[in-house]
C-alpha cells in the first residue's frame, strides 16, 4: 500500500501540471479572441490630385456648343488651355457662343478662314485671364485676348448693373448665362459669335440713291403760297426753277 500512494500522487500531479498549463494558454489567448475588441483602422483615402480644367470637355456636355468646341478642337486650343492653366494661376475666361449663334452666320463665314485665321478667331473668345461677373465692373477697356494685341484684336466690355456688354467693333452681344466657374476657368454664354475686325471688317455704309432726270414733275408739291418747285438732275448736278403763281 505504501508503494501505491506514491505512484498516485505522482500521475495526479502530472494530470494537474498538464490542466494548469491548458487553462494558462487558453487564458493568454482569449483577449485576441474577444469580440468586443476594437477593429484595426483603416487609413484615410487621400483623393488623388486632378489637372487644370478641360474647358472642351465642359462645353461638350452642356451639349448646345458643339460647333465652338469641334473649332476650339481643331485649332488644339484644349493643349494650349491646358498649358496655361497648369503653368499659371491666372486663369482664363471664355465667351462660348452657342450653337445657334452660329448658324445665324452667313453660310461659309467660318469655313472659308485659314487654319491660322480660324485659331485666331477662336482665341479671340478667350481672355488669358479668370474672370468673375463683378471682375467686369474693374475693366479698362480695351481688353486683351488670346488673339493678340492691337485694336482689332482687342475687345470693349461694359457692364450696366448686371449685364456685361461686349463689343467687337462689328458685333455687339451680351453674356447671357455662366456655363461654368471655379476658382481657375470661367465660361460664359453669348448668343452672337464674336467677330473680331481684323478677320471681318465692318461693312461699310451703302452709297446714296441718285436722283433721276427723267422723274416725273406732276408730284411735285406746292408750297403754302401756292409756288411750285421744278426739280431736274444733269450730270449728278441739281436745277431748281420756282415759279410763282399769283392770284388775282
Amino acid at each position: 500500500m505504501a508503494n501505491i500512494i506514491p505512484k498516485i500522487s505522482s500521475s495526479l500531479f502530472s494530470s494537474l501540471v498538464i490542466l494548469f498549463l491548458c487553462s494558462t494558454i487558453t487564458l493568454a489567448q482569449s483577449p485576441a479572441q474577444s469580440p468586443a475588441a476594437a477593429p484595426a483602422k483603416s487609413p484615410p483615402k487621400t483623393s488623388k490630385p486632378t489637372g487644370p480644367t478641360d474647358t472642351i470637355k465642359v462645353l461638350l456636355k452642356a451639349s448646345h456648343f458643339m460647333s465652338f468646341a469641334r473649332l476650339m478642337k481643331a485649332a488644339h486650343l484644349d493643349t494650349q488651355l491646358y498649358g496655361q492653366l497648369n503653368s499659371s494661376m491666372d486663369g482664363v475666361t471664355v465667351f462660348a457662343p452657342t450653337d445657334i449663334a452660329f448658324s445665324n452666320l452667313k453660310p461659309g463665314a467660318v469655313d472659308s478662314l485659314s487654319a491660322l485665321q480660324k485659331t485666331e478667331f477662336v482665341q479671340y473668345h478667350i481672355l488669358g485671364r479668370f474672370l468673375s461677373l463683378s471682375d467686369f465692373q474693374t475693366l479698362s477697356n480695351p481688353v486683351k485676348t488670346l488673339a493678340g494685341t492691337g485694336s482689332k484684336l482687342s475687345l470693349t466690355i461694359t457692364t450696366t448693373g448686371n449685364s456685361v456688354t461686349i463689343n467687337t467693333g462689328v458685333v455687339k452681344t451680351s453674356i447671357s448665362g455662366t456655363v461654368y466657374t471655379d476658382k481657375q476657368v470661367a465660361i460664359y454664354q453669348v448668343d452672337k459669335v464674336l467677330l473680331p475686325a481684323d478677320l471681318f471688317p465692318p461693312a461699310t455704309a451703302p452709297a446714296p440713291a441718285k436722283l433721276s432726270a427723267e422723274s416725273p414733275v406732276s408730284n411735285v408739291p406746292k408750297d403754302a403760297s401756292g409756288a411750285t418747285s421744278f426739280g431736274a438732275c444733269y450730270n449728278g448736278v441739281a436745277l431748281g426753277v420756282v415759279t410763282s403763281m399769283l392770284l388775282l
